[in-house]
């Protein structure tokens, strides 16, 4: 941990990440924690699933619970304010590179569901 952090940083990042080595998180290790929560595994089998049967419908369920548990991540903070601070302190990164992520996941499922029937 470093000396400069505040007490609700430092407070924050021993409640959210207890196991935080002190070094600032990057985009893609926080991508990838995200990435690796219950709800994004569900959504990228779901993922998956939409691709391989073509489905138009499961591609818009799939992409309306990617864009859920984009805001669930970025804009309510179930922490108490906590998720901010450990942002500050440095050991939570920007959900960016995940947003942008899910987003063309998003875009490839409607795309590859939209196109004809494969021949």
């Amino acid at each position: 941990m470093t000396p400069l952090m505040s007490d609700a940083a430092l407070s924050a990042c021993q409640s959210l990440r207890p196991n935080w080595d002190g070094a600032p998180v990057g985009a893609w290790a926080e991508a990838l924690t995200l990435f690796t929560t219950p709800a994004a595994l569900i959504l990228l089998l779901a993922s998956a699933l939409v691709i391989r049967f073509r489905s138009a419908a499961g591609a818009l369920v799939a992409c309306l619970g990617w864009a859920a548990l984009i805001s669930a991540f970025t804009f309510f903070d179930m922490s108490g304010g906590q998720r901010a601070a450990a942002m500050a302190g440095g050991c939570i990164g920007k959900p960016t590179l995940f947003i942008a992520l899910a987003m063309a996941l998003c875009a490839a499922m409607v795309l590859l569901t939209t196109r004809g029937p494969r021949t």
